[in-house]
């Protein structure tokens, strides 16, 4: 064993890492973090200064064992995980579960892996900064309190099974008031004039400064140019420049990998996770745009050699955050000269985008000509305006691209009359506000100052992992435009149709999510309170800076939030579920409501404190417990209904259920999706009843007297005797296979885990 221990988090970083120390240094990878709060309990001593009690987690052990030997062989031991607060918690941690003193361990940081960057680091260790471990250990301690004790408010008041979090309660909350509003808007309509005219055989656009406010406005203005003589009444040309943008940081590497190339915001940190561990860029986790002196020399260099003393020019953007604390510098390359990066394709392209975005900040801007033409009508005090753009030196865009098409404008002089080819008043529709794609969330928390670099990517898995919010493409509605036309002195008008609403990959609110979002903003206002959720993440950085104590910090937040938890107690889940009543169903005289029952959104025809239990349905297609209407409820209580029969005389019938619309015969189930419950036919039933029962006739392949089957299943065939499951061997034939051969490979299987219901940390 060498006499020097480098311990890093990663595997891979481990590998890359190793070829650049010499043969007194092995390297080792914790696999992530080694210690954590135990998932049971709350782990956490409040009377004790909210002391919280680590274990080694369960799959750790082993290489705990490992590590702990070598570094007892080791003569120094050198910590080498990442530079931020997660990775300084990591180090920490590391120390006391292999025993080492923090006071005395070896710690170093660097933001690239490169030889250079990891023998300075070397050349200057430190021990491990104990207030970036009291900022990390503030944010979990305080995590945990809110997660311990009010999810089991949720399950009481919405649903078994929930949990809620600070971040990710903010995050959702986010959502379903953007999609409220989405809902509430109310399109108002104008009228777009654009005019084409020919000069000498070139056309010339030129929009109305200002839209129209109604049909008949529009129809008199284009009435009028049937009439009017057009005059070039100025022409303005203005040199215009266009600058670069910072090199990347955590959020805007994020925003600019799903705009140019479709990523999502977990894919994007994994395939930046690869790049920095194999040394390709510096570290990703990052709200700072500054760039080291070697960077900015190295570029420099670069664009000199490769495109000319022109193109270049130095800039040192300022970080926006002040608090910019998660690392030192930009996302960048470490190397500018290596222009292609990366073990596929999906890394490939990251890396081109990270290295123009970095390059091109260090590059002069783009020159450009913007003329604009102003024509006046003879008869109306309107003007057009024709606008024209040419790129005069193309700068930093000749690596980051830009303007794809000059827009050149015809000669024209002052003064000039011109003739009118056709002019047109389209109708258009004030937009809603966007939904949130993942990258245009991260961007929205980032403003608020909600989370940190490293926890963008997590918040926004959990809040889809935990059904809060979905990523779904919607197909959009149709609706009718409106379109006068003036052309050879005739207006004419038509009407078309246009698609409004689609969208894709944006975030959607569940029905699980308005109910969640609702009860925290009433009850636990401060937990989903932007400001408040802000001023945490505020002082956290106290305390990284040695500014605030971290249990100080924590008790009186809990102050504040314990006696919530109280108060909610009395609370009936019949207030949570938002029930709303639709109406009375004329045929039984009884309330029909809209509510959220246990497995979501559902209707209820009948009160529960009838004598007569209540009947259920599910919601209606398409709608919302805010949208659906009494009659759309009452077609879903004519459920389930009756198709016609089997071949044999069965009764088919067909239904919607919580996993969506199916048939029924006797105790068989079967999913008719994407099919309708009130309009599938008996013969397509029928056809699908029929395919259910062969499937099922093929699911085993033997089945023995004791009990125990060979069965076809999702993944290959296998063995099972209903407590236990055996793989065959793959040189083993299924169909062949003996009882007592079954036996033995059933034996020899590990046993079945049992399965618990884990409860969800945070939301």
């Amino acid at each position: 064993m060498s006499k020097n221990l480098v311990i890093v988090e990663s595997p891979a970083k481990a590998k890359t890492i190793e070829k650049y120390l010499g043969k007194d240094y092995t390297v080792k990878s914790s696999f992530g973090h080694i210690r954590d709060l135990p998932k049971k309990g709350l782990n956490i001593d409040i009377d004790n200064k909210f002391t919280p009690s680590y274990e080694i987690n369960p799959d750790k052990k082993k290489v705990v064992a490992e590590l702990r030997k070598a570094a007892k062989e080791a003569s120094d031991v050198w910590l080498a995980s990442d530079a931020d607060r997660e990775g300084e918690a990591i180090a920490w941690h590391l120390t006391q579960a292999l025993k080492l003193d923090p006071a005395k361990t070896k710690r170093v940081v660097f933001h690239e892996i490169t030889k250079s960057a990891i023998d300075e680091a070397i050349k200057t260790p430190r021990t491990v900064d104990l207030k970036l471990v009291d900022a990390q250990q503030a944010r979990r301690v305080l995590d945990r309190l809110v997660g311990y004790e009010l999810s089991p408010v949720l399950w009481k008041k919405v649903r078994t099974g929930l949990s809620a979090g600070r971040v990710q309660s903010v995050a959702v909350r986010l959502i379903v008031e953007r999609e409220r509003e989405i809902r509430e808007f109310q399109p108002e309509s104008s009228f777009k004039v654009v005019a084409v005219f020919l000069i000498e055989g070139q056309e010339l656009k030129a929009e109305l400064a200002t839209k129209l406010a109604t049909k008949d406005d529009a129809r008199v203005f284009l009435e009028a140019a049937a009439q009017a003589i057009f005059t070039v009444e100025d022409i303005a040309t203005k040199p215009g420049t266009r600058s670069p943008g910072a090199p990347f940081t955590t959020s805007t590497l994020q925003q600019e990998a799903a705009r140019r190339l479709g990523y999502g915001v977990k894919q994007t940190m994994t395939l930046a996770q690869r790049l920095y561990e194999n040394g390709h860029i510096t570290y990703m986790r990052t709200d700072s745009t500054i760039l080291s002196g070697f960077a900015i020399k190295s570029a420099e260099e670069f664009i000199k050699r490769e495109y000319g003393d022109n193109y270049h020019q130095i800039r040192q953007f300022k970080t926006k955050n002040e608090n910019a604390q998660e690392a030192h510098e930009a996302i960048r390359p470490t190397d500018f000269s290596k222009i292609q990066a990366g073990d596929d394709s999906g890394q490939q392209k990251l890396y081109n985008l990270i290295w123009q975005r970095a390059l091109a900040s260090q590059m002069a801007p783009a020159q450009t000509e913007k003329t604009e033409v102003s024509i006046g009508l003879s008869n109306r005090n309107e003007k057009l305006l024709g606008k024209g753009e040419v790129l005069k030196f193309d700068g930093f865009m000749k690596v980051y691209g830009g303007i794809k098409d000059d827009t050149i404008l015809p000669p024209v002089s002052k003064g000039q009359k011109i003739d009118l080819h056709v002019m047109t008043a389209t109708e258009t529709f004030t937009r809603p506000p966007a939904r949130y794609s993942e990258a245009a969330l991260v961007k929205k928390l980032e403003e608020l100052g909600i989370g940190r670099p490293s926890t963008y990517a997590p918040t926004i898995s959990t809040i889809q992992a935990r059904e809060y919010v979905e990523k779904a493409d919607l197909e959009g509605k149709e609706r009718l435009v409106q379109t006068l036309s003036l052309k050879s002195g005739t207006v004419t008008e038509e009407e078309a149709t246009e698609t409004t609403g689609a969208d894709r990959g944006k975030l959607l609110p569940t029905p699980l999510a308005e109910v969640t979002t609702d009860f925290l903003v009433k009850y636990f206002p401060s937990i989903v309170d932007y400001d408040f959720t802000a001023t945490v993440e505020g002082q956290f950085d106290l305390v990284a800076e040695g500014k605030e104590t971290w249990y100080k910090m924590i008790g009186d937040f809990y102050k504040d939030f314990h006696p919530l938890i109280a108060d909610v107690a009395d609370i009936s889940r019949s207030e949570v579920s938002q029930a709303k009543e639709l109406g009375i169903d004329p045929k039984t005289k009884k309330p029909i409501l809209a509510r959220f029952g246990r497995y979501g959104p559902m209707l209820q025809r009948g009160a529960t404190e009838d004598e007569e239990k209540p009947t259920f349905a599910p919601l209606p297609a398409n709608t919302t417990l805010e949208t659906v209407t009494l009659e759309q409820a009452l077609t879903m209580f004519e459920l389930p209904r009756k198709v016609g029969t089997t071949d044999d005389g069965q009764e088919i019938k067909a239904n919607i259920g919580r996993f969506g619309p199916y048939i029924q015969v006797d105790k068989t189930f079967v999913s008719i999706k994407p099919l309708d419950p009130f309009s599938i036919t008996e013969s397509e039933a029928r056809d699908l009843y029929k395919a259910k029962l062969e499937k099922d006739a093929n699911k085993y392949i033997q089945e023995f007297d004791s009990g125990i089957k060979v069965v076809n299943g999702p993944y290959g065939p296998y063995i099972t005797d209903g407590k236990k499951n055996a793989k065959i061997p793959k040189d083993v034939e299924p169909a062949k296979l003996t009882e007592e051969k079954c036996k033995k490979l059933l034996d020899e299987a590990p046993a079945k885990k049992k399965f618990v219901r884990r409860r969800k940390k945070t939301a």
